[in-house]
């Protein structure tokens, strides 16, 4: 799944975090513990079947596997990072060009990873669907580029609620985050704001410029929904429970994929996929949450009319 450059781009990333110099305590080579970790995130094979192909134990197989992700882990900030300056006019001519909506720079949306049942407030994490699972929003540009994740909410908790709680409801109120009064894009699960457009509700009585909007804020919104897809059609083990059972290392292991992704798109590896079918924080900014809700409707029908 990746080519050998991205393989050797990655290794030279990373390198440095895999070797323990502790003496009398070797570890494998750190290209082996690399090419462990990858598989193991990329396939859905269990550890005994990982262990079995790299012939190794079960205990370096799992240590490769943490230092590889807590080393991706704690360089996310170079490679997934929110649109400024020119990139933000890049991505908003990107969307505009795919699907004629204007001043877009990103589109927002969340999944849920599935886990076994945490040994601290099981309860907590059973999603609606009835299955343990914790969550992963995303925000994504035209090229299905990652430019901000926050995960680790248990499933139960809902979408709104964990996007309240996100940083991407911080940069709401931050007008410097939005050059030239721009937005995301969200699903219904997303309340409106001057900087976060929806939908308009469909009670089968819109107008034909109501409909026109809808549809070109659907055909970019799309985006993340496939950079999702992208995501888990390269880190297969994001489509089964996670290997792990501690729910910071779930993180660590889930944003390091994120991570990956971003890397073979900046580093243009193809990849074909199989689709699968898928506290409130109070307001730092000057304006209230309704104002910027108000701001939110007046501006979806401004874009609207210009349709």
């Amino acid at each position: 799944r990746l080519s050998r450059n991205t393989f050797n781009y990655l290794h030279e990333l990373v390198q440095e975090d895999l070797v323990r110099r502790v003496p009398g305590c070797p570890t494998i080579p750190s290209h082996q513990q690399l090419m462990i970790a990858l598989w193991k995130m990329a396939t859905t094979d269990s550890y005994r079947s990982v262990c079995d192909r790299f012939i190794v134990g079960r205990a370096t197989a799992v240590r490769a596997v943490r230092r590889v992700c807590h080393a991706l882990f704690i360089r996310a900030s170079k490679f997934i990072q929110w649109p400024t300056e020119d990139y933000a006019l890049e991505v908003m001519r990107g969307f505009e060009r795919s699907s004629g909506f204007p001043k877009t720079i990103g589109a927002i949306d969340g999944t849920h990873i599935r886990i076994n049942a945490p040994k601290q407030n099981p309860a907590d994490y059973i999603n609606r669907k009835g299955y343990h699972s914790i969550q992963l929003q995303v925000v994504c540009d035209h090229r299905t580029l990652i430019t901000h994740c926050y995960v680790g909410h248990p499933g139960s908790v809902h979408d709104q609620r964990v996007f309240r709680i996100s940083e991407v409801a911080d940069y709401l109120n931050n007008d410097d985050a939005f050059p030239e009064n721009s937005h995301i894009l969200g699903d219904a699960a997303y309340e409106i704001h001057q900087h976060l457009l929806t939908l308009y509700r469909d009670n089968g009585h819109l107008s034909e410029k109501q409909k026109r909007y809808n549809y070109r804020h659907s055909a970019a919104r799309v985006t993340v929904e496939r950079c999702i897809g992208l995501l888990k059609g390269r880190m297969r083990s994001l489509l089964h429970c996670l290997p792990m059972a501690r729910v910071d290392l779930m993180a660590e292991y889930i944003v390091a994929c994120c991570v990956i992704h971003n890397i073979c798109i900046l580093r243009e590896d193809e990849i074909i996929v199989i689709t699968i079918p898928e506290c409130n924080r109070e307001n730092n900014g000057n304006c209230s949450r309704d104002v910027r809700r108000n701001a939110g409707i007046l501006k979806r029908d401004v874009i609207m009319n210009s349709m």
